[in-house]
């Protein structure tokens, strides 16, 4: 769909001049005379683009952008302001009101245009840009006939029907490539390609000659050029659009430059001056060589439009009222992204102690008004290629800079990941080092143990009556050792068997598991009250066994650290967390210090007396690796005194299973 432009304007010039320009780049237009048809215009329906006199027989112009601004159907309206006054006010005015543009008589069609497309295209961009391509040729059937080629690959394409339309639109567009013609009148593309090889914001855009000689001295002078490639036009357009697509894709990812000028497009030119004949005169020396001048006859305005919109020079005379030379320059440069704003200053006053004083204000040049203006016109543009070419210089800093950074972050992701597998051999073998001991220790003991041990219960059953009280203590210690030791090796196996056996994943019933747990432990000890309440409905899916150690180790911890405590409970719960299900044995028992939570997984690490609170030292180890296989984690939580709360999760990757209602 074709982008509608309202122009108004009471000139007819103006407005024929436009309306070609717009139709011609496939703009739906629309031209008014008076502020009552622009409204009447308006009203019919809204416009994507609005281009407004600011002085209308019937109108200010700035009181119809108002308007625009104020109604929500015109919101996304880009509005472009004309004035054949090009002072600051007026400027100020319009851009302080809402217009994203302010364009001086005489104006460039070319330049309203471009500047349209651009701001239509900020205003329309996707958050993934889709890549431009501007296409020079002087051939419309040719250029068009390459413009849906591209439109179908998907790419946003610009045309140009010469090199200084195409060098424009270049320097107002920054396109992602061009592609243009190697022999069109007025400037060819070999030159067109050296014009945007010399240009510090457009240097490193892919470029593409077409030609229609197979001449190898053409193709080489074109190389020399800066081509990124010569394509024949008798070739098919898949070939231009390979070559477009490797060209593309060797493009280096250079740092983005701050905004300015362009070589090729229009620069803005300040003049403050406060004689009005002089700035008039200055105004108009610097538009021969096609420089925008913007005229301000007092420093104030001129601060108020550096901070509206960005130029590309400075021209200020030393004589200025109410606020000195001086300390414009600096004002100027403390504006936000003013800091490298050439500044030329021009007076009378030849003195040295002037012209020190003037340059370390933050001027960078100082010129006597005496002297032709030629001069002055030749040190704006010095001025402006140094901007340029120290923006260049910034490039080329920000790049290497930018190397260095990606650098240091590549050997620093390096060391991690080296010692990240570090880390995790040490683990592995770690845990090797458990299992092989698990694994080969607890066999050799379990013969012996058993011997031990049965011995030792047939001398309590037979002859603890015969014995001496010390005897009977000490044979009472010997059997509790021998079931103690047993216990042990049964714990290695049992975290051996956790470390290597296969998990049988498939829905588990969480509380039904806990509660046979609470039975065990109530027929255990009989006599203890503790009151457990297990959450109904507690599904995840894992290996039943494996699970039930877990609870099993869990639930009798919290047992045993609730035994002198009063209405001692435990509480068995879930809750949903994401792609986890998050489960939690809470009890009221005596707890332990916080910071031994983060070791109380660790093999044989205790924060409990062993007279109070017998065990293994392994058990919450084996939990531990039971549920970091089950790709799950496990944490601690407590204090002194305020009882502890065991969470583990677990992934919910599985279908839960019906639940049998509790029994009763």
């Amino acid at each position: 769909m074709a982008y509608t432009v309202l122009i108004v304007d009471d000139s007819l010039t103006v407005r024929m001049d436009l309306v070609e320009a717009f139709r011609d780049d496939d703009f739906a237009t629309t031209a008014c005379a008076t502020g009552a048809e622009a409204r009447a215009a308006l009203t019919e329906s809204p416009r994507d683009v609005a281009i407004l006199d600011v002085m209308l027989p019937d109108a200010d112009g700035v009181d119809l952008l108002r308007e625009i601004r104020a109604a929500p159907e015109h919101a996304d309206t880009i509005v472009l302001m004309l004035s054949s006054e090009a002072e600051v006010s007026d400027r100020v005015h319009g851009l302080r009101t809402g217009a994203q543009e302010y364009v001086g008589k005489p104006y460039d069609a070319g330049y309203v245009l471009a500047r349209t497309r651009q701001l239509l295209r900020l205003r329309d961009a996707p958050s993934q840009e889709r890549a431009t391509v501007l296409v020079i040729d002087d051939s419309l059937t040719y250029r068009e006939h390459l413009r849906q080629a591209l439109e179908k690959e998907r790419y946003a394409v610009l045309t140009a029907a010469n090199g200084e339309e195409g060098l424009r639109l270049a320097a107002d567009h920054r396109p992602s490539a061009i592609v243009v013609d190697g022999m069109m009148p007025g400037i060819d593309g070999a030159t067109v390609i050296r014009q945007v090889r010399l240009d510090v914001a457009l240097r490193d855009t892919p470029c593409l000659l077409l030609t229609a000689d197979d001449d190898d001295a053409t193709e080489l002078q074109t190389l020399e050029a800066g081509a990124d490639a010569v394509v024949h036009k008798h070739e098919d357009l898949s070939i231009v659009l390979a070559r477009l697509a490797t060209a593309l894709r060797q493009r280096p990812d250079w740092l983005p430059l701050p905004a300015g000028g362009s070589m090729h497009g229009p620069t803005k030119i300040l003049v403050v001056d406060a004689d009005r004949a002089r700035l008039r005169t200055t105004g108009d020396a610097l538009r021969v060589d096609g420089h925008e001048s913007i005229l301000a006859d007092s420093a104030q305005d001129a601060l108020a439009l550096l901070a509206a919109q960005p130029v590309d020079c400075v021209v200020v005379d030393l004589d200025l009222p109410a606020l000195t030379s001086g300390d414009l320059p600096t004002r100027a440069r403390a504006l936000p992204d003013r800091r490298d704003l050439p500044i030329v200053a021009v007076g009378d006053r030849p003195d040295t102690e002037v012209l020190v004083s003037c340059l370390a204000a933050g001027a960078d040049h100082y010129i006597r008004r005496s002297d032709e203006l030629n001069l002055l016109r030749a040190n704006v543009r010095s001025q402006i290629r140094r901007k340029q070419s120290e923006a260049k210089a910034r490039r080329i800093r920000e790049e290497l800079l930018r190397g260095e950074i990606e650098a240091a972050e590549a050997r620093a992701a390096k060391e991690l990941a080296e010692a990240r597998a570090v880390l995790v051999r040490e683990l592995e073998w770690r845990n090797e080092e458990l299992d092989a001991f698990a694994g080969s220790v607890t066999h050799d003991l379990r013969s012996p143990l058993q011997i031990i041990r049965g011995l030792a219960e047939m001398l309590v059953e037979d002859e603890l009556t015969a014995l001496t009280p010390q005897g009977q203590h000490r044979l009472q210690r010997i059997l509790a050792a021998a079931i103690r030791m047993s216990e042990l090796v049964d714990s290695l196996l049992l975290l051996s068997r956790a470390s290597r056996a296969e998990l049988g994943r498939q829905p588990t019933d969480l509380s039904a598991l806990a509660r046979e747990i609470a039975e065990e432990l109530h027929d255990r000890e009989p006599d203890r009250a503790v009151d457990v309440a297990v959450q109904d409905g507690m599904v995840a899916p894992g290996d039943p066994g494996m699970l039930r150690v877990v609870l099993a180790n869990l639930m009798g911890n919290a047992w045993k650290f609730t035994g002198r405590t009063e209405k001692a409970r435990i509480d068995v719960e879930s809750s949903a967390s994401g792609d986890e299900v998050a489960f939690a044995v809470r009890d009221n028992g005596v707890g332990f210090p916080a910071e031994d939570a983060k070791r109380i997984f660790r093999p044989f690490q205790r924060v409990h007396g062993t007279a109070d609170f017998p065990g293994t030292g392994i058990g919450l180890t084996t939990v531990h690796r039971i549920v970091d296989r089950h790709g799950g984690r496990i944490s601690a939580a407590s204090d002194v005194g305020r009882g502890a709360v065991f969470t583990f999760t677990l992934p919910r990757d599985g279908p839960p299973a019906p639940v049998p209602d509790p029994p009763a």
